[in-house]
């Protein structure tokens, strides 16, 4: 049934874990360049070392989310405390092919993959005969496709048990409560099992469907971000003969998901040089580092937005879910403050900017005061205003 004149078509639940402390894991064959990447992104040393499972136990970090919104606060009210918004970032081992049924240290790196909300997709696309491949050849289209199906043939494992339980009790069984989800699932079979597809790229799936898929969370529906991972020499001239390949298969198989080209030699340069000398080799090389882009590709593919608060004591950016409502915004800063939720009191980044003043941005009449049905925008600055729940009375 079409929604009533004026009202909102209502908007689908999001696919994935509820909640704000989301992870993105970094994913990929091994030697392709995680571990250069993920101490890159934290400067940390996890053992970037040249063999097949040089990382076994998942680094995990918290990476700041680069944002000049954050830091023109910071400078306008220099702030005893700054809080930014940050990234939980895990570099798991090298998946290998077989890796569904065990192979090389398969099973350990799928359930840290299940412990992550979205993926970091890293693909190699540079030749080097220090670093070995263990295909034995670089063809990134043939890495992802290997990947892919391991993910797949992981889930196709979590799916047939279920499925298999819920028919000894919806179908054979006198638990019609349960017929539902047993015909859900059986979508969800055809389409992973016999269509040989990833669950995110079926773009209709309803609100029931959506249920189930939270209910079990696999592994192929996970947001995706594809890293090509490319020699010093074809990032700065901006050619691989693997990119436009790359981006093809893309487009074919996971249509709208992110392709970034960056160079993990390249940014780790970046580490050991002062602000001078990387200035001064991004203008020789006409070249830029694309980390900040990687970074705020991986927050928004995790479906996180967030708020700042902001004054002389404190500039914080407070994370949350697309689609967040004032109150439960607020309950971020404290539970009281949702319980006792009169009303939201925002103005927008650029019209602070713009103004120069919280006065001006008043006096231009952009500063509003809204209600509990507000759905708060990313980069919104807001001031809460509520009751303090009474305390019981002692006897």
């Amino acid at each position: 049934m079409p929604p009533k004149k004026g009202e909102e078509p209502k908007a689908l639940p999001l696919i994935g874990r509820f909640g704000t402390s989301l992870k993105i894991g970094i994913v990929g064959l091994p030697n392709v360049g995680k571990s250069t990447f993920f101490n890159v992104l934290t400067k940390s040393q996890a053992s970037a070392e040249n063999f097949p499972f040089c990382t076994i136990d998942p680094n995990e970090s918290r990476v700041p989310v680069p944002d000049e919104r954050f830091d023109y606060l910071c400078e306008y009210h220099k702030p005893a405390s700054k809080v930014p918004a940050f990234l939980n970032v895990v570099d798991i081992a090298g998946l290998v092919k077989g890796a569904h049924a065990g192979q090389g240290l398969g099973n350990a790196f799928l359930s840290h993959i299940s412990a992550c909300d979205a993926i970091f997709h890293m693909t190699r696309a540079f030749e080097d005969e220090d670093i070995i491949h263990v295909e034995g050849s670089v063809d990134p289209v043939r890495d992802i496709e290997i990947i892919h199906e391991e993910l797949r043939l992981k889930d196709e494992e979590f799916i047939m048990p279920i499925i298999d339980k819920l028919e000894k009790v919806a179908v054979r069984g006198s638990d019609k409560k349960l017929k539902p989800e047993y015909d859900i699932m059986c979508k969800i079979k055809n389409w992973v099992i016999d269509e040989k597809k990833h669950v995110r790229f079926c773009r209709d799936w309803n609100e029931k469907e959506i249920d189930v898929l939270n209910k079990h969370l696999f592994l192929t529906s996970k947001p995706m971000i594809y890293l090509v991972n490319l020699s010093e020499k074809d990032y700065i001239r901006k050619k691989n003969k693997w990119l436009a390949k790359i981006k093809e298969w893309v487009d074919k198989h996971d249509p709208g998901a992110l392709v970034i080209p960056f160079s993990g030699g390249v940014e780790l340069k970046f580490q050991d040089m002062s602000d001078e000398e990387k200035q001064k080799y991004l203008e020789e090389n006409k070249t830029q580092s694309v980390l900040t882009k990687i970074i705020k590709s991986g927050y928004a593919a995790l479906l996180l937005e967030y708020f700042f608060t902001a004054g002389p004591d404190e500039v914080r950016a407070w994370t949350i879910r697309k689609g967040t409502k004032a109150p439960q915004a607020a309950g971020k800063i404290h539970t009281d403050f949702e319980k006792g939720f009169i009303m939201a009191e925002v103005m927008k980044f650029e019209d602070f900017k713009e103004g120069g003043t919280e006065s001006a941005v008043k006096a231009a009449g952009k500063y509003r005061q809204l209600g509990r049905n507000y759905i708060v925008e990313d980069g919104d600055i807001i001031f809460f205003k509520f009751n303090t729940p009474q305390q019981p009375k002692k006897k």
